[in-house]
């Protein structure tokens, strides 16, 4: 997988997150927008993942201007009763549900063999700017620090 090339803009969607409510990814213009890819719910590494973004979540709005999405391509109810289950409170979690994975192929990181997203972190700017792409092995946790360092080495 390729993904994008850094300066492309952020895709215009709309998703669902896990509590069904529409989320406009181009709704955050002057923040940054992390969009977080896991293949599905109910993983031991994607729930490690989650939570830890969850468990940066503030530090991410607050300090560094980053709203950070989770995405993969389970249904609503689905990443709702997920995000109980791991006490996942703050972050939002996105359905790339139908059409499947219409988000991850406009990013260019879509796994046609396995119906999921790589696992990934894409970072834009507050103008919707790709500023950071890293794609990461299915059983990697993506590392935050490298988010953290392309926000602040800028």
């Amino acid at each position: 997988m390729s993904g994008l090339e850094l300066g492309t803009k952020i895709p215009e969607i709309t998703l669902k997150n896990q509590k069904g409510t529409p989320i406009d990814i181009n709704d955050f213009k002057g923040k940054n927008v992390l969009l977080s890819f896991h293949p599905l719910a109910w993983t031991s590494v994607c729930e490690k993942q989650m939570k830890n973004i969850e468990g940066h979540y503030d530090y991410f709005v607050d300090q560094l201007n980053i709203v950070p999405l989770g995405i993969s391509i389970d249904h609503s109810f689905c990443k709702n009763a997920w995000a109980k289950a791991i006490e996942v409170e703050k972050l939002d979690m996105l359905c790339d549900f139908w059409p499947t994975g219409e988000l991850a192929k406009m990013c260019n990181i879509f796994r046609e063999e396995a119906g999921t997203s790589e696992r990934a972190d894409l970072l834009f700017d507050e103008e919707g700017i790709l500023i950071f792409q890293k794609i990461y092995p299915i059983s990697e946790v993506p590392n935050l620090s490298l988010v953290v360092d392309a926000i602040t080495n800028r």
